[in-house]
C-alpha cells in the first residue's frame, strides 16, 4: 500500500486539497467493490492539526503533522493562493521534511502554483517544472535556475511531477493512478469524474502577456511598439535601428528580459490577437489570418497551431460559441 501524504499548507487552494483526496479515496473505493486490497493510505499532513484554507473561511484538520511521518510515498504539494514570497515563508518548515523524503525515495507532486513550494525546496533547480500560465512570469522571476514549461499540463522527471493551471492538477492525479495501478482504473477514475484523460497542454487556455515585469527600458519600448503595430511586417533589424542597439545586443537583452526572441514575441502578439477575434468575431480564419498582418496561410496555421496546440478553425470552433461548428 502506498502512502500520500497531502500537504496542508497555510494558503492552500481548498479544491486542491479534497480533489486529490476524493480521487484516491474513489480508487481504494473501486478495489474493495472488486474484492481487491486498497491501494492508497491517504494522509492530510499539515504543520499544525488544523490550518485555516481560503483566507480562513475554512478550517482543514489535517490527520498528521511532518512530525508524525517518518517515512512516505507520495507527496502531493496543492495550490497556493496569496502573495507568493509571503506564503513561501509561511510554509518554509515543510521545505526540509519535503527533501528528506525524496531523499529517502519518496516521489513529489505539485499541483498549478504549488510549483512555488515545490521549487523552494530546490529540488527542481535545472529540471522542469509546470504552473499555472497566469503565475509563468513570477514563477521565471522567483526561480530562474528552474526550467518552466509554460505549455505543459504535466511534468514527470526523477520521480518529481508538476501540473499546469486549475483543475488540470486532475491530469496529474490520473497519470499517477495509471502508473501506481493501471490504465483501466484511470479511465474509470476520468469517467467518475468526467476528466479529458487525454489533455496533455494548457496551450489553449493561455493568454499572452507581453512580460514587462524587467527594468530594461529599450527593450520595454520594443516590445510597446510590437504590441501597437503587429499589424505590419516588422523587423528585428528594423528595431534596432529604432532603439539605437546593435542587432545581436538587441536580440541577447529581448531574449533575457522576455524569455522570447524577437521573433517569437512577434508571433505571440499576432497569434494573441488572432485568438481574440477567433473567440468574438464573425470573420472567417483568412480574414483573421490578414487581420493580425499574415498573408501565406501555411505560415498563420503552422505557427497558430505551434502556439496554442490547436488548428485556428479547431480553436474558432471550441471558443467561439455563436458560430455553428463547421
Amino acid at each position: 500500500m502506498k502512502h500520500i501524504s497531502i500537504l496542508v499548507p497555510k494558503g492552500a487552494v481548498l479544491g486542491s486539497i479534497e480533489g486529490p483526496r476524493q480521487v484516491f479515496t474513489e480508487v481504494n473505493k473501486m478495489l474493495k467493490n472488486n474484492g481487491d486490497s486498497p491501494m492508497f493510505k491517504v494522509q492530510l499532513v499539515g504543520l499544525t492539526r488544523e490550518v485555516p484554507a481560503c483566507g480562513g473561511m475554512y478550517t482543514v484538520y489535517a490527520d498528521a503533522t511532518i512530525k508524525d511521518i517518518p517515512k512516505t510515498d507520495l507527496i502531493i504539494i496543492p495550490a497556493l493562493d496569496g502573495d507568493m514570497p509571503k506564503i513561501i515563508e509561511q510554509n518554509r518548515e515543510f521545505l526540509p521534511w519535503i527533501v528528506q523524503q525524496y531523499k529517502g525515495g519518496a516521489e513529489v507532486g505539485s499541483l498549478c502554483v504549488g510549483a512555488f513550494l515545490l521549487a523552494a525546496t530546490g529540488l527542481v533547480n535545472g529540471r522542469r517544472c509546470a504552473t499555472h500560465w497566469m503565475a509563468a512570469n513570477d514563477f521565471r522571476r522567483m526561480y530562474p535556475q528552474v526550467d518552466l514549461v509554460e505549455d505543459k499540463i504535466l511534468t514527470d522527471e526523477y520521480g518529481i511531477y508538476s501540473s499546469g493551471g486549475a483543475f488540470s492538477y486532475l491530469n496529474l492525479i490520473l497519470y499517477l493512478i495509471e502508473k501506481y495501478c493501471d490504465r483501466q482504473i484511470a479511465v474509470f477514475c476520468s469517467k467518475a469524474f468526467q476528466i479529458d484523460i487525454q489533455r496533455d497542454s494548457q496551450s489553449p487556455f493561455m493568454v499572452f502577456r507581453g512580460q514587462k515585469d524587467h527594468e530594461d527600458e529599450p527593450i520595454r519600448k520594443a516590445q510597446e511598439f510590437i504590441e501597437k503595430n503587429f499589424t505590419e511586417k516588422i523587423t528585428v533589424d528594423q528595431l534596432a535601428y529604432m532603439f539605437t542597439l546593435g542587432r545581436r545586443n538587441l536580440e541577447r537583452r529581448f531574449k533575457k528580459a522576455t524569455s522570447n526572441t524577437v521573433v517569437e514575441y512577434i508571433q505571440r502578439v499576432k497569434i494573441e490577437a488572432a485568438k481574440k477575434s477567433l473567440e468574438s468575431s464573425r470573420e472567417n480564419v483568412n480574414e483573421v489570418m490578414y487581420n493580425v498582418g499574415y498573408t501565406d496561410p501555411k505560415a498563420f496555421r503552422i505557427t497558430f497551431k505551434k502556439i496554442t496546440g490547436m488548428s485556428p478553425v479547431q480553436y474558432r470552433n471550441r471558443y467561439n460559441k455563436e458560430i455553428e461548428v463547421e
